[in-house]
């Protein structure tokens, strides 16, 4: 008789060898051997890990040869199986005791097929929660399904309107299934949490007697928990645990998706938020359920950065770490220090706090998510690995834990038997080294979750400041202490601000402040102010940064964000103290202060590929159809990115001519995106324009930017100058189902993408448009056809209007549009001309500018100011004198309409020779100077006119060149 339990470590080998003959008398039988796939090694390790498949060959030998014939142990346990094999029990099932003891059966045979697989690693952990979680699925549905049609038959069919369809029609249960079930990560022997949901109000019909809605689904929910719940003869399917539900116990079993919807909405609690990460629909109709899920998305994934949920969670955990203490848990792999719910509680911070604008960490899966939390740099690589060793480490130790005997267990085990058991189903040799390896996942999971999410007791971090800034707050100071208080901390109005700080505590709105609101605000206050002692005049930038305070009084979790990041803190005193026009930026759009947890690239802005990159990844998840959310996500993409530029610029990492660029490449990355949106949704609805024969696949559709956007020139708060052309032909329609003229096409085109750029929402507009420059200015059409455009720059365009086509370029949409109004545009400025007329017209119409925009035009009297603008020696005078110059010598100059930026057009105009090489450099020189002042004002709120004596020196230069090119021709001499 050979002995296979010899290679088994002890006691387990004694421990097999006892029980070998009773278990497999005549040696292992041939359904296990022949058609399961297993050997007499396997045997004896199965018998050794496992008391519950030991107890279950011996007492239910038929049922796991019906398992192993219909599928051998040696497979893979998939959900296409678990369907076909609930299927073949269903078929005897005729009543609700049979449909009870076939999901019993069922559950016997999978269970066994499950834990065998996964404790003699012939699993992986991936296979195993899939399939217990598929096993739940089928389970559910199996039993809903009969169910259901056994109460339509007793009380009648209910009846209601279908919210995925709009149609009055019959309406389903819809099962949600929370925690591992809703994940699809269930343990091998784990209890499951549902919640039931109906889409709406109604009555059954096809009964003698109607019953509500609520009360039919109530019924079959009791009875669905029955068939899963209740302990027989033949045991039981699963513990269903109902308290996650709105109210819990007290509540009702069943509700309407609108009572759902409402009970989140206003009552919904940080611990409902945080269970309603992992919620699925698992059985029921998933249209129906789908509907549901989207109307409580928003409860879940807040659209601002919600540190608030650091707060609950940690609060959650201080809960668990007290009953962790009080129960002497210490040996719970779930709940004690390091283990499987700190890894959960990490996870899905992120996903509650960042989840609503990162759209990938809207999933399920802890393992998926922990990736995502990597690629998108929220978490180091080495934290993400850790944590995903430890979490599969830790699950398949409680998988291990549970499948021994088959019951729900995170504790250690306290015997040598179930301890060296547990070493082999882990792979080491005893316990001893188990238990190494399991410490040291514990503490590095400990380590990672201090550092994140550390309890209050535990937090070193906390700040530490003076009770006198929180008195001062409270109003628990008297108005004369406290001025000398401020006064002492350098507040340079100790007065002003002890008024504003008082104003804002006894406003309406701090009043009336929910307990939760006020605790935070009372934490942060206190805080802010010792933080404004640390920049210059803290009392003006205390006037600013309580235009935030009140922007957010309503929506503390902003507040929590600045206690939870000093670094954040520390950059929002010190931009609001160089920056009034920030502090607007951040009191206008408080989602903003995500951008300030991360110094590093705050005052970094990307590259125009990194920004096109940003925004495609921010809109990956966004349909084109959804109007409203890539709306708003422009406006936010756009602030943000320009938040940096103007950051950079205030600390000095970037010079006036990458300022410009940085502002431009943003304008150019929205065009761009905005075109791509406009387009699919007149495509989606009249599909693809017309095309001549043998024409690319292409939009036809070039956006032209003027003036700023043109000349790389942009500014803070700059609109944009556009001109829309096509190269379609406008004899042909559209190929869709509803077709269109071209025209009418590429008009609506046009129409849309300034709606979109126009449209003041909730999070503001994202750029003012100018569609005066285009031919015909306000009384021409939208968009022009290329043919169009150029007969109308060859035949009837102003003088301005050449001057405009200096500082234009194609910005977005088609390449090959663009390239055929580059050459378009070199054809106009290459005509020749008669410079003398030229300069008389250029003159004419600076003057005429001048006595409109000028000082002096305005004020009627002498300047007491200069505007840097519109003023003589201003930025308007060079801006003319450029194009003056473009457009009397790039006919024999053609290289001149290389570039359509100032900067660029001076030095060009320079290199050919058309004006003195010092000349091209001092004028360069002075365009920057003026053209930083603007720059810098425009953070400070402040507008384009500085004090009548300033810059004489630039001025007198600026106008001594005009003299030169104006009044007497640099190319004639």
């Amino acid at each position: 008789m050979s002995e296979p339990w010899r290679a088994l470590p002890q006691p387990l080998a004694d421990e097999v060898a006892g029980i070998w003959p009773s278990v497999f008398p005549a040696g292992v039988p041939d359904f296990l051997a022949e058609k399961g796939g297993i050997s007499e090694a396997d045997a004896a390790q199965a018998l050794a890990r496992s008391v519950f498949l030991r107890r279950t060959i011996e007492a239910h030998p038929e049922r796991v040869e019906a398992l192993c014939v219909s599928l051998p142990l040696t497979e893979r346990t998939t959900e296409g199986y678990l369907r076909q094999r609930w299927g073949e029990f269903l078929g005897a099932v005729t009543s609700e005791t049979e449909l009870q003891a076939a999901l019993r059966q069922f559950r016997m045979e999978t269970q066994f097929r499950i834990i065998w697989r996964d404790l003699m690693r012939w699993s992986d952990l991936a296979e195993t929660m899939a399939a217990t979680s598929d096993f739940a699925d089928v389970c559910l549905q199996g039993a809903l399904d009969w169910l259901y049609e056994d109460c339509c038959g007793q009380y009648g069919t209910p009846w209601g309107v279908n919210p995925a369809t709009g149609r009055e029609e019959a309406q389903p249960l819809i099962v949600l299934g929370m925690g591992k079930l809703g994940g699809h990560e269930l343990n091998v022997s784990s209890d499951i949490d549902l919640i039931f949901a109906y889409p709406g109000k109604g009555e059954t019909r096809g009964a003698r007697r109607a019953i509500d809605n609520q009360q039919f689904f109530t019924r079959l929910g009791q009875r669905l928990i029955q068939a899963l719940d209740q302990i027989t003869a033949d045991g039981f399917v699963f513990r269903v645990d109902m308290r996650l539900r709105p109210y819990g116990q007290s509540g009702a079993l069943a509700l309407s998706f609108a009572a759902l919807e409402t009970y989140y909405q206003d009552q919904g609690r940080d611990w409902e938020r945080y269970a309603m990460v992992k919620a699925r629909v698992v059985a029921g109709d998933q249209q129906a359920g789908q509907v549901l899920m989207d109307s409580l998305k928003p409860f879940v994934y807040r659209k601002y950065i919600d540190f608030s949920a650091f707060e609950s969670l940690r609060s959650m955990k201080s809960m668990i770490s007290r009953e962790v203490r009080r129960r002497g848990l210490e040996n719970n792999i779930k709940l004690g220090s390091g283990g499987i719910r700190e890894i959960e509680f990490v996870v899905q911070a992120f996903q509650l706090i960042r989840g609503g604008r990162d759209r990938e960490l809207q999933q399920r899966e802890l393992l998926t998510i922990l990736r995502e939390l990597e690629a998108l740099e929220l978490l180091p690589s080495v934290v993400v690995n850790e944590l995903a060793a430890a979490y599969t480490f830790l699950r398949n130790l409680e998988h291990a834990l549970q499948g021994m005997e088959d019951k729900q267990t995170q504790l250690l085990p306290d015997n040598d038997a179930d301890r060296a058991r547990v070493a082999l189903i882990m792979g080491y040799d005893d316990w001893p080294a188990c238990q190494e390896a399991l410490d040291g996942h514990r503490q590095r999971v400990a380590t990672h979750f201090a550092d994140i999410i550390a309890t209050e007791e535990e937090d070193g971090d906390r700040v530490d400041i003076d009770e006198e800034w929180q008195e001062l707050w409270m109003g628990e100071m008297d108005e004369e202490a406290a001025i000398s208080w401020l006064a002492e901390h350098q507040f340079e109005s100790p007065e002003s601000s002890y008024r504003e700080l008082d104003t804002l505590r006894s406003s309406r709105t701090v009043q009336s402040l929910q307990t939760q609101g006020r605790q935070r605000l009372n934490r942060f206050m206190p805080v802010l102010l010792e933080a404004l002692c640390h920049v210059d005049e803290p009392s003006q930038t205390l006037s600013r940064v309580l235009q935030l305070v009140e922007a957010i009084l309503r929506r503390t979790a902003y507040m929590v964000l600045l206690l939870e990041n000093p670094g954040a803190r520390a950059q929002l005193v010190k931009l609001c103290s160089e920056s009034p026009w920030i502090a607007t930026q951040l009191a206008e759009t408080p989602l903003l202060l995500d951008e300030l947890l991360n110094a590093e690239s705050l005052y970094k802005p990307p590259a125009k590929e990194e920004l096109r990159d940003d925004l495609r990844q921010q809109m990956l998840r966004i349909p084109f159809e959804d109007l409203e959310e890539q709306m708003d996500t422009l406006r936010h993409f756009k602030k943000a990115h320009i938040l940096r530029v103007a950051a950079s610029e205030l600390r000095g990492t970037l010079p006036l001519m990458k300022v410009s660029d940085y502002l431009t490449w943003i304008a150019e990355v929205v065009l761009d995106h905005v075109v791509d949106v406009a387009f699919a949704n007149l495509i989606s609805r009249h599909g693809y324009p017309g095309r001549k024969e043998g024409a690319a696949e292409d939009t036809d559709f070039a956006v032209i930017g003027y003036g700023k956007l043109g000349g790389i020139e942009l500014g803070y708060t700059s609109d944009l100058d556009l001109v829309f052309i096509h190269g379609g032909d406008p004899e042909r329609s559209t190929d869709g189902e509803k077709p269109i003229d071209n025209a009418i096409f590429f008009t609506r085109l046009g129409q849309r993408i300034v709606h979109i750029l126009n449209t003041q929402t909730p999070a503001g507009q994202l750029y003012e448009v100018d569609m005066r420059l285009r031919p015909s200015g306000n009384s021409g059409l939208l968009v022009s056809t290329l043919t169009a455009f150029e007969k109308y720059q060859q035949s009837d365009a102003w003088t301005w209007e050449h001057q405009a086509l200096a500082r234009a370029r194609g910005v977005a949409g088609s390449a090959d549009t663009r390239k055929a109004f580059e050459a378009i545009r070199h054809s106009i400025l290459c005509q020749p001309r008669d410079r003398q007329a030229l300069r008389e017209e250029v003159i004419a119409m600076r003057e005429k500018m001048r006595s409109a925009l000028g000082t002096s035009a305005r004020s009627g009297q002498a300047p007491e100011v200069f505007h840097v603008k519109h003023d003589n020696g201003g930025i308007i005078d060079i801006e003319f004198m450029v194009q003056y110059l473009m457009l009397a010598y790039s006919s024999e100059f053609p290289e001149l309409t290389r570039y359509s930026d100032n900067i660029r057009q001076m030095e060009e105009l320079g290199h050919v020779g058309v004006i003195p090489v010092e000349d091209a450099q001092g004028l360069r020189e002075a365009y920057i100077t003026l053209r930083s002042t603007i720059h810098r004002r425009a953070l400070q709120n402040l507008n384009s006119q500085v004090a009548e004596d300033a810059f004489r020196e630039e001025r007198a230069y600026i106008q001594a060149m005009w003299n030169r090119v104006m009044l007497d021709d640099p190319g004639s001499s």
